[in-house]
């Protein structure tokens, strides 16, 4: 998985994922933005429940909070960010299988890692105030707020009826092209640091892989539909200062 991740970043450098913003018929039948994101998230939501029903460590109380930490980024992902969205955007089920499979690996390298695989005795549940679960903790809850709060800009940029592009402003937009990728991101890397497991660095690795090549084309796409106005915001892509 790490290796892929390596390859995917070069290839999503001259290929751009066909939704949102960069939605395009070239990747063939697609359905309701709204449609695909519950098809695409939630399935990753059950497998990670279903990894935890069915383990004999399912009550153990470090690895539970960890799944609940999971399931509430993909319950959030999957039944309440889809029916916020607004506007008739579509989604190529290209993109929808794909996001599906992606999700389902990381739910089975994190999930059977927590429940199944991680040696007994790792996750007591003196691991739950470990400086390890604290501090990733708090970055992965910074990570969500961030995301949340950019998804919240992003929303509002047009009122209804209105289909223009906007430049968002706010938050953590003055600093990058993509803030809620690098929410998103921050997120996964503090998901990472609290397991403190090959899986969650697997994840946050991928999530980078796969965000950051399209916050680069949306800069890209910012820069020719804005010119000037946007270029002189001197912002990154997704990484605050550096990238």
């Amino acid at each position: 998985m790490l290796g892929l991740a390596v390859v995917v970043f070069i290839a999503l450098q001259r290929i751009s994922a066909g939704y949102g913003m960069m939605y395009s018929r070239k990747w063939g039948p697609s359905v309701g933005n709204r449609a695909g994101w519950v098809l695409m998230e939630s399935p990753v939501f059950f497998a990670m429940l279903l990894f935890w029903l069915l383990s004999p460590r399912r009550s153990d109380a470090a690895p539970m909070v960890m799944a609940v930490y999971f399931l509430f980024h993909y319950f959030q992902r999957s039944f309440v960010f889809p029916f916020r969205i607004k506007g008739k955007s579509r989604m190529p089920l290209a993109i929808v299988v794909m996001g599906i499979l992606f999700n389902l690996i990381n739910a089975y390298m994190i999930g059977g890692w927590l429940f199944y695989v991680a040696p007994d005795g790792m996750y007591k549940v003196s691991w739950l105030w470990s400086p390890l679960f604290i501090i990733g903790s708090a970055v992965f809850f910074t990570g969500m707020a961030i995301n949340w709060h950019s998804d919240h800009i992003i929303r509002n940029l047009r009122k209804p009826g209105d289909t223009r592009h906007y430049i968002p402003r706010g938050g953590f937009y003055r600093y990058v092209t993509s803030a809620n990728y690098f929410g998103e991101f921050l997120e996964w890397c503090g998901y990472a640091i609290l397991t403190w497991s090959l899986g969650g660095v697997a994840f946050a690795v991928w999530t980078f892989a796969n965000l950051a090549p399209r916050a680069r084309k949306l800069h890209e796409r910012y820069e020719q539909e804005f010119g000037d106005e946007y270029s002189k915001l001197d912002r990154r892509y997704i990484l605050p200062y550096l990238y």
